[in-house]
């Protein structure tokens, strides 16, 4: 079972990104919108697990602090390997503290991240093209440089198996 820890955003922040995803599912860019199982929900991640499951993380992010609302701007593409391509986030030093708790709360759990989680390799991200051939990359930056900046309201957080797409609302937005 592969987890994530994600916020999620508002009804506009969601509907936006949303947006994008079908300008580009038009153009033939496979975004969340069409991948795997087709439930996915605009996010950011805060972790990626490699082992768990839904009820043992929750128990360990539980004691965490609800900080409340997160604010982000994406203000910039950012191409992964492989043709992920993400909205790139500019995250107050807060927001970067806020993901480190949770990392350092799994890790006393014992569970293990993905190695693009860990404190300092962490990159704040909304992901938009899943697969993105190279002649296609041109065409998501553009999409997303029309739509920048573009301010990201996260208003609950949620461990989300990323198979499924099945989620378990965690209590507070560590």
């Amino acid at each position: 079972m592969a987890l994530a820890v994600c916020l999620l955003f508002d009804r506009r922040t969601d509907r936006l990104v949303r947006q994008l995803w079908e300008r580009l599912e038009a153009q033939g860019v496979a975004t969340l919108l069409t991948h795997t199982h087709g439930r996915h929900h605009p996010h950011l991640s805060y972790a990626v697990l490699r082992d768990g499951d839904p009820d043992s993380v929750r128990a360990a992010l539980d004691p965490l602090a609800n900080g409340g609302a997160v604010e982000v701007t994406a203000q910039g593409s950012v191409v992964f390997p492989r043709g992920r391509v993400a909205l790139a986030c500019a995250a107050p030093a807060d927001v970067v503290v806020r993901q480190e708790r949770v990392v350092a709360a799994l890790h006393a759990a014992g569970r293990e991240l993905h190695r693009n989680y860990e404190p300092g390799r962490w990159v704040p991200h909304v992901s938009v093209a899943t697969s993105a051939v190279a002649d296609q990359v041109p065409l998501v930056v553009g999409a997303v440089s029309d739509v920048l900046p573009l301010p990201l309201h996260a208003d609950r957080a949620v461990v989300i198996e990323t198979g499924t797409g099945q989620m378990w609302p965690l209590a507070g937005v560590p």
